[in-house]
């Protein structure tokens, strides 16, 4: 019986051995391999008449792949535009400062990005500096008024009934 007892024992052991390092590989997971360790990084700002639901966090992305994230978001009080801080990850050192910005949605109903589109300048941007070529947010909801209220063509021949 004593026997038993102990193979049941180290059973369990493992099952929770197991178990413990099957979360960390989740928790690691759901970070995007974001340890915080090493690494560093520099600041770029853009400036944005509508960012929609834009939050801090949120990823900057060149192509779809994932360059940063959104670190600050303020509001400018003479031209009451949103300034965004970028934080662009050093391996990525090498962004034409050409590069234009613009708020895009994952999907129909996604969380919103930072979409940079990198120009031909062969100088690269560097910690500080600001994109100047921005493109707002489109909000779903003005889009639907202009269409409904009168934004369709207007070169459409207008009919009398």
């Amino acid at each position: 019986m004593n026997r038993s007892g102990n193979r049941f024992e180290l059973a369990v052991g493992l099952f929770l051995l197991l178990s413990f390092a099957t979360l960390l590989v989740l928790a690691f997971a759901s970070t995007n391999g974001k340890t915080g360790l090493g690494g560093g990084s520099y600041t770029v700002t853009a400036r944005f008449s509508n960012i929609g639901e834009l939050r801090v966090r949120a990823p900057v992305k060149i192509g779809g792949v994932t360059v940063g994230e959104i670190s600050r978001i303020q509001l400018d009080p003479q031209t009451f535009e949103a300034v965004l801080t970028l934080k662009i990850d050093s391996a990525y050192s090498d962004i034409p400062v050409d590069t234009s910005a613009a708020v895009f949605t994952s999907g129909l109903l996604g969380e919103r990005y930072v979409a940079l589109a990198p120009g031909g300048d062969p100088e690269p941007l560097r910690d500080g500096d600001e994109i100047v070529l921005t493109q707002s947010a489109v909000v779903l909801e003005q889009l639907i008024g202009k269409y409904l209220f009168g934004g369709g063509d207007e070169n459409a021949p207008a009919t009398d009934e």
